[in-house]
């Protein structure tokens, strides 16, 4: 079964202009998750897909594989979907194009949720949490799942709410995600849904048309995603620290 993973990589961020090409001690933020995800050990091919010639020419520059998407895709898995009807894969990963320091482990980890025992069409990753202020902060996205770990709901809302003493675990979503390749465009297919909408989650889109989402708690360690230029420093001081640069 191949598996082909795909960085979506949209240069017209409205927070961080030309984002996948900011400098971060010395590489682009492309180079920097394309080579963090080229560590994976079940992918067979990966690819950035680009949405403008100066990201797909950075790409190549470093001897990455790149192809060039709409600028008009609603979001990153429809962009996903178009490049993936440009290349093979029974398996395709969404790998976010802002994450710089992303495990490669949690590659591995949706692969292996979408190859299990129940196979499910479309797989994520969470993580728990525990410091409440990332439990309420809207920015940091909550997921409940059923006893078989499916996804019940994603939300900006703290959920569960807490009515009791009882102990509870809060999950915070990881945005990586895998599908089988006929579900992939199955899903670039669907139409909008209320809840999709409102809480500006694409995910949704998947349960509110009763299709199922699988998640997994990762043992890896999520990294911080690039959104405005506060993230972008404190990335290059992370890497900076890592490096010794």
């Amino acid at each position: 079964m191949r598996v082909l993973g795909v960085i979506p990589a949209r240069y017209a961020s409205t927070r961080l202009p030309g984002k996948p090409l900011a400098d971060i001690c010395g590489k682009t933020l492309i180079q920097r998750v394309y080579e963090r995800a080229a560590l994976s050990k079940t992918m067979d091919r990966l690819v950035v897909a680009a949405d403008d010639m100066r990201v797909l020419e950075a790409v190549h520059s470093f001897g990455g594989k790149g192809l060039m998407t709409s600028p008009d895709h609603p979001n990153g898995t429809c962009r996903v979907a178009e490049a993936a009807e440009k290349e093979e894969g029974d398996l395709v990963i969404n790998i976010q194009g802002d994450e710089p320091l992303i495990d490669p482990i949690m590659i591995d980890e949706v692969v292996a949720l979408l190859t299990g025992g129940d196979r499910p069409p479309s797989a994520t990753l969470c993580e728990p949490v525990e410091d409440p202020v990332a439990v309420s902060d809207p920015n940091s996205v909550k997921v409940v799942m059923d006893c078989s770990g499916r996804a019940l709901y994603f939300s900006r809302s703290v959920i569960p709410y807490r009515r009791t003493a009882a102990k509870l675990l809060f999950y915070r979503h990881i945005g990586i995600y895998g599908f089988r390749r006929d579900f992939l465009f199955t899903y670039a297919g669907l139409p909008p849904t209320p809840l999709s909408e409102a809480e500006s989650l694409e995910q949704l889109r998947v349960l509110e048309h009763g299709y199922i989402m699988k998640v997994g708690v990762t043992k890896g360690r999520s990294g911080p995603s690039v959104d405005t230029p506060e993230d972008l420093e404190a990335v290059r001081a992370m890497v900076r620290r890592l490096e010794g640069a």
